[in-house]
């Protein structure tokens, strides 16, 4: 008997998800269990912790968000799993991952960064495709409400708590690098567009500062959904609104970039409320007349959960709420010609 849910997934919503960090991998964890027609585009300004150090010791781009995404994807057997999730604990390797350390080796055999992700996808078979949003070596850079500027995407967090005040911009250093090909393709012929979940700052705008991402997203006739996060982010939106995400999206790239945005509604216990309050951090408020005059429609549903002392999206709630609003919204062509949007 055939497998009616492998099929199914063949034939699934070819969706194209722009962020990074731990927001995009748990989305990607539980979008893969509707289609296989899945591209996660990440960011690779990270130059923090195990990543940063094989960036700046083999002149690579950083592995990390993109590794997280792979291992999301993966389908490979429990120990293969539990050794990509491995840290080291001790000497000079303490603190990085084997799945790091895989992904460094492969692209000291292949011809390009990108190369090196695509191969190390056929290893993990994932289901998808990840591709980083640039192959240029690029840095990220803030300027904050006081005028003070930081470069490096690590010491954004340190600066603006130095600083307390908001961040006014980010940038890419160089500034307009160019998309990987593969990534606008990937984009222009989606059904769906997710931006997010993720770091504002650092994990969503930076890919919209790519020459060609903000484009291609505009050419594509399809579904545009923001996933808004859940809480708000200690060190880098304090306070923030929904329609200060929003606004701050809009205004690194373009107006209009998206007109839906998919929140939590799910209730948050009053013992993680308090932790996170401890941190300056809350659940993001919906000000929902604010958001329709940037011309954006709010879609609400119960996408949290918690994990250990961690409020976080839940993939499967997730990945559920975003295929059920395509399902509503959008009508699939004749002939596996894709999808159009009902307005």
């Amino acid at each position: 008997m055939k497998d009616t849910g492998s099929r199914r997934r063949r034939r699934g919503v070819r969706i194209a998800a722009i962020g990074g960090g731990t927001g995009l991998s748990t989305m990607l964890r539980g979008l893969k269990n509707y289609t296989e027609n899945l591209t996660a585009i990440v960011t690779v300004a990270d130059d923090g912790g195990g990543s940063g150090v094989l960036r700046q010791e083999l002149g690579m781009l950083p592995p990390g968000d993109i590794r997280s995404c792979m291992e999301a994807l993966a389908n490979v057997e429990p120990v293969m799993r539990e050794l990509m999730h491995y840290r080291f604990t001790e000497g000079t390797l303490a603190g990085q991952s084997f799945g790091n350390l895989f992904l460094a080796a492969m692209n000291g055999i292949s011809p390009s960064f990108d190369q090196a992700v695509a191969r190390m996808s056929q290893v993990l078979a994932i289901t998808g495709r990840v591709l980083p949003v640039t192959t240029e070596n690029v840095q990220l850079e803030a300027e904050l409400a006081s005028g003070a500027r930081v470069v490096g995407e690590s010491k954004i967090f340190y600066c603006k708590k130095r600083e307390d005040c908001r961040i006014q911009r980010v940038r890419l250093l160089p500034e307009r690098p160019a998309a990987l090909p593969e990534a606008v393709e990937a984009i222009e012929e989606a059904d769906m567009i997710l931006l997010g979940p993720g770091s504002l700052y650092t994990s969503i705008i930076p890919n919209l500062l790519v020459e060609g991402i903000v484009d291609a997203i505009c050419r594509a006739r399809c579904m545009k959904v923001y996933v808004a996060n859940v809480m708000t982010q200690d060190g880098e939106t304090e306070g923030y609104t929904l329609s200060d995400h929003i606004r701050a999206i809009f205004q690194h790239s373009r107006e209009g970039l998206f007109d839906l945005c998919l929140v939590n509604r799910e209730e948050i216990p009053a013992e993680f409320l308090q932790r996170y309050a401890a941190e300056g951090a809350e659940p993001l408020r919906v000000d929902a007349a604010a958001c329709a005059v940037l011309g954006v429609e709010i879609a609400a549903a119960p996408v949290s959960g918690t994990f250990g002392a961690l409020v976080r999206h839940d993939p499967d709630r997730l990945a559920a709420a975003l295929m059920d609003l395509h399902s509503q919204r959008s009508v699939r062509l004749a002939g596996g010609g894709g999808y159009r949007i009902e307005t």
